[in-house]
């Protein structure tokens, strides 16, 4: 991982160790795969982060040494100069692995992580050394076939090559990225299944019940999990998937006729909550609601796309606003034509994309009662008067291109664990990573927020 590698094309056999900008390149590159994370991290998620930069850092020396060679054949460095600055990268990545893991100690205090087995450094180096060989190698064979060949020893060689960097990639994903992929599919592969197993609701107030509009089979997993979660038998939730109907306007439309039928408006209080990218609402902000209004409540969601939420707000983020805009003029319009008397008081929630779907429903809109955004993403503006939750350790809170070359705005935030320093694009590197692993903190990190996304509603 460090610089002690040497390369094989030197100047002479007596030269053991790499050039200065070799050095100077993995090093610095070392450094910055260990810089301090929001959120405490695997040995496998730091071993592949930390085996690509060390690669792309001998791809940066590589780089420099055919820019500069022809104006400097030789190295212009001793072999003792290039030896001091070898140690000296050494000693400069260990140190920064010191304070690496002095920084992922007091993370996994803060979030109520397990403690690092013993084995996690180690695996951390080993996994890395692996990612580093296997990425090295593979660009090595990718340049040799791309020579033109003298003759069919060449090609020979170059095949083996090949076959060599084949071999080290396939043993580096087996042992150490396929590990990550199994346990992301197996917890996909859970959901599903979950959604596919929950028991079918009951209550006539509840969506997918035996007289719903929006029937069982049309809600998708996350709807069905929404339809299934604990609730009060006062309590009406409703929910529109996207086989509910067969375009946004005749999803809402739908939503406003389930509401009707399910008894939705003759309740005190009324919640739309708008999911994510995939469709999910919080477990754990339905539980809130129930507490803060006493079961006496009506729930409201409507699914406008099924793809990740990253996916959706890089691709598609105005379905969220487009979807949830709708529902709050249908809803709202419907209210008033209640009677005064009997009208519920209208609340609404989002999380992550849903939080910017929901700034955006009630942006220049009638406001309703209150407005609550857990996990607001970096950049949106949330509306005069919303109750914003977010934590400090929140990679989404954090993230936007300005990160690059400006420190986020964290006003506002909930201090649930240490602040890493900012710095100039390294900070943004680390959140990117850190973004893959928002949701597996417990709530009151990350990404991850508790029963307070409903008990945190304001009175009317």
């Amino acid at each position: 991982m460090t610089a002690v590698i040497p390369l094989a094309s030197t100047t002479s056999r007596a030269t053991v160790a790499p050039r200065v900008a070799t050095t100077v390149c993995v090093t610095a590159s070392a450094m910055v795969s260990l810089a301090p994370s929001l959120l405490p991290r695997s040995a496998i998620a730091q071993a592949v982060v930390t085996g690509v930069l060390v690669a792309f850092g001998f791809g940066l020396a590589s780089l420099w040494r055919r820019a500069t060679e022809r104006r400097t054949p030789a190295d212009g460095s001793d072999t003792g100069t290039r030896r001091a600055v070898a140690w000296s990268g050494v000693a400069a990545t260990a140190a920064t692995l010191l304070l690496a893991d002095h920084w992922q100690r007091g993370l996994r205090a803060a979030t109520g992580s397990p403690p690092a087995s013993p084995a996690h450094w180690p695996a951390v180096l080993v996994g890395a050394a692996a990612v580093t060989a296997a990425l090295l190698l593979t660009a090595a064979g990718v340049r040799r076939l791309r020579r033109p060949g003298v003759g069919r020893v060449r090609t020979n060689r170059a095949a083996r090559r090949v076959t060599a960097c084949v071999v080290a990639a396939t043993v580096t994903l087996a042992f150490w990225i396929g590990p990550a992929s199994r346990v992301a599919g197996a917890v996909h592969a859970g959901n599903a299944a979950a959604g596919l197993t929950l028991p079918r609701p009951q209550s006539a107030s509840i969506s997918g019940s035996a007289g719903s509009l929006t029937p069982w089979e049309t809600l998708g997993g996350h709807g069905r999990r929404f339809a299934a979660e604990p609730a009060s038998p006062s309590t009406v939730r409703t929910y529109v998937g996207l086989d509910s109907a067969p375009d946004p306007d005749s999803r809402v439309r739908l939503a406003i006729r389930e509401l009707d039928r399910a008894g939705g408006f003759a309740r005190s209080n009324l919640v739309i909550a708008v999911p994510t990218g995939s469709g999910w609402v919080d477990a754990n902000a339905l539980a809130g609601f129930e507490r803060r209004f006493g079961g006496d409540v009506a729930e409201v969601a409507v699914q406008y796309s099924a793809a990740p939420s990253w996916a959706t707000f890089v691709l598609d983020r105005q379905s969220a606003a487009e979807s949830a805009r709708a529902l709050y003029t249908a809803v709202a319009h419907r209210v008033s034509q209640l009677p005064p008397a009997t009208r519920p008081n209208l609340f609404v929630y989002g999380q992550s994309l849903g939080a910017m779907g929901a700034a955006a429903a009630v942006d220049g809109s009638p406001p309703p009662c209150a407005v609550l955004l857990s996990g607001l993403p970096a950049g949106v503006t949330a509306p005069d008067g919303a109750t914003v939750l977010a934590n400090v350790s929140d990679p989404v809170v954090h993230w936007s291109p300005r990160l690059l070359v400006a420190p986020p705005r964290l006003d506002g935030t909930r201090r649930d664990a240490p602040t890493p320093p900012w710095l100039p694009l390294v900070s943004f590197l680390q959140t990117t990573v850190d973004l893959l692993t928002s949701l597996d903190s417990a709530p009151g990190h990350g990404h991850r927020y508790g029963t307070d996304q409903g008990t945190a509603l304001p009175h009317c």
